[in-house]
């Protein structure tokens, strides 16, 4: 069974929900940069270099973050991941 070619409403969704993550990563992005910025013109100013750990920490979930959203989302695995399921799940149903 081939995979069909989506049509212009599945390829508007698509579209939208990519758009979608990529803006949620872009705003992820711009608060923790903002975020770290005060917590480390507030740590430096104290004489401190303690802004530097939750920086490095929420640096790991951004990098996750933009991994998920720009190589697995974007590279289309999740949609042949979805598709295989929906092959699976017609295959149990069977003809009736």
């Amino acid at each position: 069974m081939a995979m069909q070619p989506p049509n212009d409403e599945r390829i508007e969704r698509l579209a939208r929900r990519r758009a979608g993550m990529k803006m949620g990563w872009y705003i992820h992005a711009s608060v923790y940069v903002i975020v770290n910025l005060m917590l480390m013109a507030i740590a430096f100013a104290n004489g401190r270099m303690w802004a530097v750990y939750p920086a490095l920490g929420w640096g790991v979930g951004l990098a996750i973050h933009g991994f998920v959203v720009f190589v697995v989302a974007g590279s289309g695995l999740q949609d042949s991941l979805v598709e295989r399921e929906r092959r699976k799940l017609r295959d149990q149903q069977g003809p009736w």
